[in-house]
């Protein structure tokens, strides 16, 4: 039954993960990027992940500390854990800046776009999208413990973190893979790089659960499950809604935010 649960964990990572090579080929049939589907798709995800966190995940995690370890000390580790997550996530911003944090990246990938063509040669946007790549595998890493820890804990759960991972790793693929297009002129190169990019996600959540799996039990998932709260809401507020106002207006955000929320809690009131 476990190996059930582990392989259905790690296909749903590998779903998530696969989402941005789709947006590397999406970027090759689109001439310019739909901003406001972009816009949408950004603020949806983000309010699935910051609904499903507080009203969910933090509860879970919450019980099983303590039920393990007390009211008043699995409270306070569920807090600790849920902040320790967010200073997690904000560790690994700081030394490796995500693509929308970069001033003019979105203009960048823009005015390619708006050329037509491919330049052949163009060290600029080259290293532009390799960085990108690089930024983007990195914080794969803790979105795959996401999606892998709570598919484990409730494949209902899983499912809906999947897909809110995944709505959010198509723009991100289409932001590795059109930089590289219109620098080297090579539309397999740049999906490989975005492919490659995704790929971190399932790899970071079977190294995860290698590392974990020997000494997991309630009190440990409870610490993780709070971690991995805070670290996607640390994710929609400091990258998600950030580039969904870029690539959009205030109330299409607004708008994409809520209905994540709506949709998210329909879902869980279905599986009661």
């Amino acid at each position: 039954m476990l190996d059930d649960a582990v392989l259905l964990a790690a296909a749903l990572t590998l779903f998530a993960g696969l989402a941005t090579g789709l947006g590397g080929a999406i970027a090759f049939y689109v001439k310019r990027t739909n901003t406001k589907f972009l816009a949408i798709s950004l603020s949806l995800s983000a309010g699935v992940m910051i609904y499903v966190s507080l009203m969910e995940i933090m509860g879970k995690a919450t019980e099983m500390l303590v039920q393990n370890l007390g009211v008043k000390t699995g409270n306070w580790i569920s807090v600790a854990s849920f902040f320790g997550g967010m200073v997690f996530i904000a560790v690994i911003d700081k030394f490796i800046p995500s693509f929308e944090e970069r001033p003019g990246a979105h203009q960048t990938v823009n005015e390619a776009q708006d050329k037509g063509q491919a330049t052949g040669n163009n060290p600029k946007l080259l290293r532009m999208g390799l960085f990108t790549a690089l930024a983007v595998a990195i914080h794969n890493f803790p979105e795959g413990l996401i999606t892998f820890f709570s598919t484990l804990r409730d494949p209902v759960l899983g499912l809906s973190i999947a897909i809110a991972v995944a709505i959010h790793n198509i723009p991100e693929g289409i932001a590795v893979a059109v930089p590289i297009f219109y620098a080297t002129g090579s539309r397999k190169q740049a999906f490989f790089w975005a492919l490659l990019s995704g790929i971190a996600e399932p790899v970071g959540a079977l190294l995860g659960y290698v590392l974990l799996s020997s000494f997991l039990n309630d009190t440990v998932s409870g610490v993780i499950f709070a971690a991995v709260a805070g670290i996607m809401v640390y994710i929609s507020f400091d990258q998600l809604l950030p580039a969904a106002r870029e690539y959009g207006d205030h109330h299409l955000s607004v708008l994409g935010l809520i209905s994540g929320m709506a949709i998210m809690a329909l879902s869980l009131l279905l599986f009661l």
